[in-house]
């Protein structure tokens, strides 16, 4: 992935990215050509991998090797009318702001259903915590949870490099940023405003 200097996140927000990341593009590649998965994975720690389920009727199992994992951050489209700028120069051009995390590795399937089972237990405790009446696996009958349990392959990235990269205006002078923050914060759109936040945590250094 291009990643100009001064988008480059740091260590620490990269880190922060993949604790919360969630549903990934998982791509793989081999002498058939790409195959994409939309997939939630989950970041184990103790193994830099990221783990997580797919049908076993999907393909994407059976293609394992190198891989990369995307995540998607949040985005939004930059108006040259937000730059003060604009109305100084006219020098100006529409954008776009986003965060995205790229995480490649090599994949490996788990056709284990003690494995899987693990697996989907752990992701059910991540996403379920604070709910609540939190869902437990152990709530559905034995004999379904296996059935389904025998419907999915387990899937494991192991991590070789992480890039990420955050183009939230750092490249505009600071009042352009300013711009851009209240321009942001006018939009109803949930996205629009959670950038605007961003360009303001990156403008204040924090």
């Amino acid at each position: 992935m291009y990643v100009p200097r001064n988008f480059a996140m740091r260590a620490e927000e990269t880190a922060a990215a993949l604790a919360a990341a969630d549903l990934a593009h998982l791509v793989t590649h081999d002498d058939d050509g790409y195959l994409v998965t939309p997939v939630p994975l989950l970041y184990r720690t103790a193994t830099n991998t990221l783990v997580g389920h797919v049908s076993r009727a999907n393909p994407h199992w059976r293609r394992t090797g190198p891989s990369v994992a995307i995540f998607a951050g949040p985005q939004a489209y930059i108006s040259p009318s937000f730059y003060v700028t604009k109305i100084e120069t006219g020098k100006v051009v529409p954008t776009w702001n986003y965060e995205v995390l790229t995480v490649h590795g090599t994949l490996t399937a788990h056709d284990d259903p003690d494995w899987v089972r693990a697996l989907v237990t752990e992701l059910t405790d991540r996403h379920e915590q604070g709910r609540d009446s939190p869902w437990e696996i152990d709530d559905a009958p034995e004999a379904f949870t296996n059935a389904q349990i025998r419907a999915i392959v387990g899937i494991e990235l192991s991590i070789d490099l992480i890039e990420g990269k955050a183009k939230m205006s750092q490249n505009q002078p600071e009042r352009n940023r300013a711009g851009v923050i209240e321009g942001l914060r006018r939009s109803d759109a949930f996205s629009d405003q959670y950038v605007a936040e961003r360009v303001a945590d990156l403008n204040s250094g924090s």
